[in-house]
């Protein structure tokens, strides 16, 4: 088996990280193929549906596969789904030995292609680069394991933790980088989630514009709004975009106001609602992953944000802080969430850091 296993993991996520966004409700996956420590083949898992990695890099190695490593991010597959099981196109094209990133997640399959390749005369790795393989699939992952999307909670904010510089005010805080990365992140997720009172008071367009990017994609539009407020002429329900509009609401919301807001584009989907009469938001979750959505970036308002927090339905954490302090005039990042005690607060894991021009864009895991 090739040595150096993880320089040329690394080549594989490279190759992996192409196709995030695309895939879902599929996993991002990445693979190369080595020979006498070289690489000869790449490939990666374009779009659901499409052939996976292992395939592509396959076709691109050509006969170069004979008695070659592949290296992959996550576990081939052995069953047949829309395509052809993975393990079969490995033994088919050659390849003698297999390094895998991370096993499969799903519960159903898990550890039944390496097994397998492995009871064909492969010689199988697995684990390298486990952590960095995972960190590309955590939708993937929970998806498969629950059924539930992976939910993220995105804010730009001042130091003192504010989203606003005036109550019931839109103004941007933080600067182009920042805003650069937020379409970035919306261009690899399924839905972007806001609450009605920031679609009333902002008027979003919840698109993705990043001008130099080429292969740009919106995601989901999701509105969650009990009363169905959300006005028929929205700037979201009128721009030009392939993307859908849901409005998520309760029971009983307005028949009359659910024809119009179709009439406009909308898709309206009925909730169940909790002890406050207010959409349930585990149910909606459980409602989003039954439709194959597999990651939710949650923008906001306070009360959104401070929902979400308090009913422990985060995931991760993206924080886009401005150099400034904006004082008392300012909306809070969360509304409806208190902090009893210290030791019973959600502390945030596997942090990371990075300078956006003047702002400092804090990524984290909310540790359960």
């Amino acid at each position: 088996m090739e040595n150096n296993h993880t320089y040329f993991m690394e080549q594989a996520l490279a190759e992996a990280r192409k196709g995030q966004g695309r895939t879902s409700p599929n996993p991002t996956v990445g693979a190369v193929i080595v020979k006498n420590g070289k690489v000869v083949g790449r490939g990666y898992h374009k779009k659901a549906g499409s052939p996976h990695a292992e395939v592509n890099a396959i076709a691109d190695a050509g006969e170069h596969a004979i008695n070659a490593t592949l290296y992959v991010t996550l576990e081939p597959c052995n069953h047949i789904g829309r395509t052809p099981p993975c393990t079969e196109a490995v033994l088919r094209c050659g390849i003698t030995s297999v390094v895998i990133g991370m096993p499969d997640p799903n519960p159903r399959v898990a550890g039944g292609g390496a097994d397998y390749l492995r009871g064909k005369g492969i010689e199988v790795c697995s684990g390298v680069l486990e952590q960095q393989c995972r960190a590309l699939n955590y939708p993937f992952i929970k998806h498969s394991a629950t059924g539930l999307p992976w939910v993220m909670m995105k804010a730009g904010l001042s130091l003192d933790g504010k989203i606003t510089i005036h109550a019931g005010k839109w103004e941007a805080i933080t600067g182009s980088e920042s805003q650069r990365q937020v379409h970035q992140i919306r261009n690899q997720v399924d839905a972007i989630l806001i609450g009605v009172e920031t679609a009333i008071i902002d008027d979003p367009s919840l698109t993705t514009r990043l001008d130099d990017a080429g292969d740009t994609r919106d995601p989901l539009r999701i509105v969650l709004d009990s009363n169905l407020r959300l006005p028929v002429n929205a700037r979201m329900l009128t721009q030009d975009s392939h993307a859908e509009t849901w409005v998520i609401c309760r029971e009983e919301a307005s028949r009359e106001k659910e024809a119009q807001l179709v009439a406009s584009g909308a898709k309206v989907w009925r909730i169940t609602t909790n002890a406050e009469g207010q959409v349930d938001l585990s149910a909606m979750l459980i409602f989003l992953g039954e439709k194959n959505i597999t990651s939710v970036l949650v923008e906001g308002g306070a009360r959104v944000h401070g929902a979400f927090y308090h009913q422990h339905l985060v995931d991760e954490v993206l924080l886009l802080y401005a150099p400034f302090i904006v004082g008392d005039e300012g909306t809070p990042l969360v509304r409806g969430y208190s902090l009893e005690r210290r030791e019973d607060a959600p502390i945030l894991n596997n942090i990371s850091l990075q300078y956006l021009g003047k702002d400092i864009f804090l990524k984290a895991l909310v540790e359960r």
